[in-house]
Protein backbone atom coordinates (compact mmCIF):
# COMPACT_ATOMS: atom_id res chain seq x y z
CA UNK A 1 0.00 0.00 0.00
CA UNK A 2 1.69 3.28 -1.06
CA UNK A 3 1.80 6.60 1.00
CA UNK A 4 -1.32 8.18 -0.83
CA UNK A 5 -3.66 5.22 0.48
CA UNK A 6 -3.23 5.72 4.51
CA UNK A 7 -4.81 9.45 3.97
CA UNK A 8 -7.89 10.93 5.20
CA UNK A 9 -10.71 11.81 3.11
CA UNK A 10 -13.70 14.39 2.99
CA UNK A 11 -16.82 14.09 1.11
CA UNK A 12 -18.29 16.67 0.14
CA UNK A 13 -21.79 15.70 -1.48
CA UNK A 14 -23.34 12.20 -0.09
CA UNK A 15 -24.83 11.38 -3.03
CA UNK A 16 -25.16 7.96 -4.97
CA UNK A 17 -21.80 9.33 -6.94
CA UNK A 18 -20.06 10.44 -3.64
CA UNK A 19 -20.91 7.60 -1.40
CA UNK A 20 -19.92 5.14 -4.62
CA UNK A 21 -16.57 7.05 -4.49
CA UNK A 22 -16.33 7.06 -0.72
CA UNK A 23 -16.68 3.45 -0.62
CA UNK A 24 -13.87 2.97 -3.34
CA UNK A 25 -11.58 4.88 -1.12
CA UNK A 26 -12.30 3.11 2.19
CA UNK A 27 -11.58 -0.27 0.09
CA UNK A 28 -8.57 0.53 -1.04
CA UNK A 29 -7.74 2.08 2.29
CA UNK A 30 -8.25 5.53 2.65
CA UNK A 31 -9.93 6.80 5.88
CA UNK A 32 -13.01 9.48 6.29
CA UNK A 33 -12.33 11.90 7.99
CA UNK A 34 -15.59 13.96 7.28
CA UNK A 35 -18.85 14.35 5.61
CA UNK A 36 -20.35 17.48 4.51
CA UNK A 37 -23.76 17.89 3.02
CA UNK A 38 -27.06 20.43 2.89
CA UNK A 39 -27.59 21.29 6.65
CA UNK A 40 -30.00 18.73 7.88
CA UNK A 41 -28.93 16.13 4.97
CA UNK A 42 -30.36 13.11 5.81
CA UNK A 43 -27.97 11.80 3.32
CA UNK A 44 -24.79 13.42 4.70
CA UNK A 45 -25.83 11.58 8.22
CA UNK A 46 -26.05 7.96 6.64
CA UNK A 47 -23.14 8.35 4.70
CA UNK A 48 -21.15 9.75 8.06
CA UNK A 49 -22.60 6.02 9.69
CA UNK A 50 -21.36 4.26 6.83
CA UNK A 51 -17.99 5.61 7.14
CA UNK A 52 -17.58 6.10 10.26
CA UNK A 53 -17.16 10.04 10.24
CA UNK A 54 -18.69 13.41 11.81
CA UNK A 55 -21.37 15.23 10.04
CA UNK A 56 -19.87 18.55 9.19
CA UNK A 57 -20.35 21.97 7.21
CA UNK A 58 -18.97 22.47 4.11
CA UNK A 59 -16.16 25.21 5.30
CA UNK A 60 -15.12 23.09 7.28
CA UNK A 61 -15.39 19.42 5.75
CA UNK A 62 -11.55 20.21 4.56
CA UNK A 63 -9.53 20.59 8.10
CA UNK A 64 -8.12 17.76 8.78
CA UNK A 65 -8.47 16.01 4.97
CA UNK A 66 -5.60 15.38 2.59
CA UNK A 67 -8.03 14.71 -0.07
CA UNK A 68 -11.74 16.41 -0.86
CA UNK A 69 -13.85 14.77 -2.81
CA UNK A 70 -16.46 17.75 -3.91
CA UNK A 71 -19.43 15.32 -5.82
CA UNK A 72 -22.31 18.38 -5.48
CA UNK A 73 -24.13 18.67 -8.70
CA UNK A 74 -22.60 20.62 -11.60
CA UNK A 75 -24.16 23.82 -10.77
CA UNK A 76 -22.83 23.81 -6.98
CA UNK A 77 -19.42 22.52 -7.52
CA UNK A 78 -17.74 26.57 -7.69
CA UNK A 79 -20.03 27.70 -4.37
CA UNK A 80 -18.95 24.97 -3.06
CA UNK A 81 -15.23 25.36 -3.61
CA UNK A 82 -15.97 29.30 -2.44
CA UNK A 83 -16.58 28.03 0.68
CA UNK A 84 -14.43 25.06 1.29
CA UNK A 85 -11.33 27.48 0.15
CA UNK A 86 -10.52 29.16 3.20
CA UNK A 87 -10.42 25.97 5.25
CA UNK A 88 -8.48 23.58 3.45
CA UNK A 89 -5.43 21.99 4.98
CA UNK A 90 -1.85 22.96 3.23
CA UNK A 91 -0.48 20.65 0.52
CA UNK A 92 -4.38 18.58 0.24
CA UNK A 93 -5.68 17.84 -2.75
CA UNK A 94 -9.88 18.55 -4.13
CA UNK A 95 -10.96 16.66 -6.67
CA UNK A 96 -14.45 17.27 -8.15
CA UNK A 97 -16.42 14.12 -10.52
CA UNK A 98 -18.27 16.72 -12.73
CA UNK A 99 -17.80 15.39 -16.50
CA UNK A 100 -18.89 18.19 -17.79
CA UNK A 101 -16.83 20.72 -16.29
CA UNK A 102 -12.67 21.04 -15.85
CA UNK A 103 -10.19 22.08 -13.17
CA UNK A 104 -11.93 25.89 -13.68
CA UNK A 105 -14.62 24.33 -12.01
CA UNK A 106 -12.66 24.67 -8.52
CA UNK A 107 -11.22 28.55 -9.66
CA UNK A 108 -11.88 29.87 -5.82
CA UNK A 109 -9.31 27.57 -4.38
CA UNK A 110 -6.55 28.27 -7.15
CA UNK A 111 -7.23 31.45 -6.57
CA UNK A 112 -7.05 32.02 -3.26
CA UNK A 113 -4.87 29.06 -2.21
CA UNK A 114 -1.81 27.98 -3.98
CA UNK A 115 -0.65 25.40 -0.97
CA UNK A 116 -3.79 23.42 -2.40
CA UNK A 117 -3.64 21.15 -5.48
CA UNK A 118 -7.18 20.77 -7.73
CA UNK A 119 -8.37 18.38 -10.12
CA UNK A 120 -11.33 16.58 -12.01
CA UNK A 121 -12.00 12.77 -11.56
CA UNK A 122 -15.30 11.42 -13.89
CA UNK A 123 -15.52 8.12 -13.58
CA UNK A 124 -16.90 6.48 -16.80
CA UNK A 125 -19.32 4.10 -14.93
CA UNK A 126 -23.23 4.37 -13.89
CA UNK A 127 -22.35 5.07 -10.16
CA UNK A 128 -25.11 3.42 -7.71
CA UNK A 129 -23.57 1.93 -4.77
CA UNK A 130 -21.18 -0.53 -5.79
CA UNK A 131 -17.59 0.53 -5.04
CA UNK A 132 -17.13 -2.71 -6.98
CA UNK A 133 -18.27 -1.37 -10.34
CA UNK A 134 -14.94 1.20 -10.59
CA UNK A 135 -12.71 -1.86 -11.17
CA UNK A 136 -11.65 -1.63 -14.50
CA UNK A 137 -13.58 1.23 -15.36
CA UNK A 138 -12.14 4.07 -16.96
CA UNK A 139 -12.32 8.13 -15.83
CA UNK A 140 -11.38 11.38 -16.91
CA UNK A 141 -8.83 12.93 -15.39
CA UNK A 142 -7.53 16.63 -15.26
CA UNK A 143 -4.95 18.21 -12.66
CA UNK A 144 -1.21 17.45 -11.52
CA UNK A 145 0.08 13.80 -11.58
CA UNK A 146 -2.07 12.78 -8.01
CA UNK A 147 -5.56 12.92 -9.78
CA UNK A 148 -4.04 10.00 -12.14
CA UNK A 149 -2.77 8.23 -9.12
CA UNK A 150 -5.78 8.38 -7.29
CA UNK A 151 -7.58 6.93 -10.17
CA UNK A 152 -5.01 4.10 -10.07
CA UNK A 153 -6.17 3.58 -6.46
CA UNK A 154 -9.25 3.36 -7.38
CA UNK A 155 -8.76 0.28 -10.08
CA UNK A 156 -9.69 3.11 -12.91
CA UNK A 157 -7.87 3.39 -15.95
CA UNK A 158 -7.17 7.36 -16.62
CA UNK A 159 -7.67 9.22 -19.97
CA UNK A 160 -7.42 13.00 -20.58
CA UNK A 161 -9.86 15.36 -22.39
CA UNK A 162 -9.32 18.43 -23.41
CA UNK A 163 -10.91 21.21 -21.61
CA UNK A 164 -13.00 22.28 -24.54
CA UNK A 165 -14.19 18.78 -25.46
CA UNK A 166 -15.39 18.05 -21.80
CA UNK A 167 -19.39 18.65 -22.62
CA UNK A 168 -19.36 16.66 -25.64
CA UNK A 169 -17.54 13.82 -24.16
CA UNK A 170 -19.93 13.55 -21.29
CA UNK A 171 -22.45 13.61 -24.26
CA UNK A 172 -21.01 10.30 -25.30
CA UNK A 173 -21.42 9.24 -22.19
CA UNK A 174 -24.76 9.66 -21.71
CA UNK A 175 -25.37 8.21 -24.77
CA UNK A 176 -23.44 5.12 -23.97
CA UNK A 177 -25.11 4.80 -20.93
CA UNK A 178 -28.55 6.76 -20.13
CA UNK A 179 -29.86 6.48 -24.36
CA UNK A 180 -28.79 2.64 -24.23
CA UNK A 181 -30.86 2.39 -21.21
CA UNK A 182 -33.58 4.69 -22.47
CA UNK A 183 -33.64 2.09 -25.69
CA UNK A 184 -34.13 -1.24 -24.05
CA UNK A 185 -37.48 0.57 -22.13
CA UNK A 186 -38.51 0.69 -25.69
CA UNK A 187 -37.58 -3.05 -26.17
CA UNK A 188 -39.40 -3.95 -22.86
CA UNK A 189 -42.74 -2.26 -24.08
CA UNK A 190 -42.35 -3.59 -27.39
CA UNK A 191 -41.82 -7.16 -25.96
CA UNK A 192 -44.72 -6.75 -23.26
CA UNK A 193 -46.74 -5.85 -26.18
CA UNK A 194 -46.26 -9.07 -27.57
CA UNK A 195 -46.08 -11.48 -24.86
CA UNK A 196 -42.31 -12.07 -24.92
CA UNK A 197 -40.23 -11.76 -21.61
CA UNK A 198 -37.50 -8.95 -21.48
CA UNK A 199 -35.02 -11.29 -20.15
CA UNK A 200 -35.26 -13.24 -23.81
CA UNK A 201 -33.59 -10.10 -25.14
CA UNK A 202 -30.58 -10.34 -23.14
CA UNK A 203 -28.05 -13.15 -24.67
CA UNK A 204 -29.15 -10.56 -28.16
CA UNK A 205 -28.04 -7.45 -26.57
CA UNK A 206 -24.89 -8.48 -24.69
CA UNK A 207 -23.58 -10.25 -28.28
CA UNK A 208 -24.75 -7.07 -29.79
CA UNK A 209 -22.83 -4.69 -27.55
CA UNK A 210 -19.81 -7.23 -27.65
CA UNK A 211 -19.57 -6.78 -31.21
CA UNK A 212 -19.61 -3.40 -31.57
CA UNK A 213 -16.37 -3.43 -28.97
CA UNK A 214 -15.06 -6.23 -30.83
CA UNK A 215 -15.16 -5.13 -34.49
CA UNK A 216 -16.62 -1.51 -34.10
CA UNK A 217 -20.24 -0.50 -34.29
CA UNK A 218 -20.49 -0.17 -38.47
CA UNK A 219 -19.16 -3.73 -38.75
CA UNK A 220 -21.18 -5.12 -36.14
CA UNK A 221 -24.57 -3.48 -37.02
CA UNK A 222 -27.12 -5.90 -38.94
CA UNK A 223 -30.72 -5.97 -39.58
CA UNK A 224 -32.90 -4.52 -42.03
CA UNK A 225 -31.72 -1.32 -42.36
CA UNK A 226 -28.40 -2.67 -42.73
CA UNK A 227 -29.31 -4.82 -45.56
CA UNK A 228 -31.40 -1.80 -46.79
CA UNK A 229 -34.59 -4.01 -46.27
CA UNK A 230 -37.26 -1.17 -46.70
CA UNK A 231 -40.33 -3.29 -46.69
CA UNK A 232 -39.83 -4.66 -43.46
CA UNK A 233 -38.78 -1.64 -41.66
CA UNK A 234 -42.10 -0.39 -43.47
CA UNK A 235 -44.10 -3.48 -41.95
CA UNK A 236 -41.91 -2.73 -38.08
CA UNK A 237 -43.55 1.01 -38.69
CA UNK A 238 -46.87 -0.58 -38.94
CA UNK A 239 -47.11 -2.81 -36.55
CA UNK A 240 -45.95 -0.74 -33.33
CA UNK A 241 -47.98 1.84 -31.42
CA UNK A 242 -47.74 5.16 -32.90
CA UNK A 243 -45.71 6.63 -29.47
CA UNK A 244 -43.21 4.44 -30.44
CA UNK A 245 -42.53 5.42 -33.84
CA UNK A 246 -40.61 8.63 -33.10
CA UNK A 247 -37.99 6.59 -31.40
CA UNK A 248 -37.84 3.88 -34.00
CA UNK A 249 -37.34 6.06 -36.99
CA UNK A 250 -34.60 8.28 -35.26
CA UNK A 251 -32.53 5.21 -34.04
CA UNK A 252 -33.01 3.57 -37.45
CA UNK A 253 -31.92 6.47 -39.17
CA UNK A 254 -28.72 7.00 -37.23
CA UNK A 255 -28.15 3.17 -38.41
CA UNK A 256 -28.92 4.17 -42.14
CA UNK A 257 -25.95 6.46 -41.45
CA UNK A 258 -23.75 3.72 -39.87
CA UNK A 259 -24.40 2.02 -42.43
CA UNK A 260 -23.77 4.05 -45.25
CA UNK A 261 -27.00 3.73 -46.96
CA UNK A 262 -28.76 6.16 -48.83
CA UNK A 263 -31.58 4.83 -50.67
CA UNK A 264 -34.06 7.17 -51.06
CA UNK A 265 -36.81 4.80 -50.62
CA UNK A 266 -34.97 3.79 -46.89
CA UNK A 267 -34.69 7.68 -46.13
CA UNK A 268 -38.40 8.46 -47.26
CA UNK A 269 -39.88 5.75 -45.11
CA UNK A 270 -37.73 7.00 -41.96
CA UNK A 271 -38.52 10.59 -42.75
Amino acid sequence: MDETTRRGFALVGPGRAGTTIAAALVAAGYRCVAVAGPPGSRSAERAASRFDAPVTTIPAAGRDADLVVLATPDGSITAAAAQLAAGLRPGALVVHLAGTRGIDALAPITDARDDVAVGALHPLQTLTGDPGALEGSWAAVAGPPAVRHLARALGLHAFAVAPDQRVAYHAAAAVASNHVVALLGQVERLAAHTGVPFEAFEPLVRRSVTNAFAAGPAAALTGPVARGDVDTVSRHLDAIGHDEQRTYRAVADAARQLARRDEPQLRQVLA
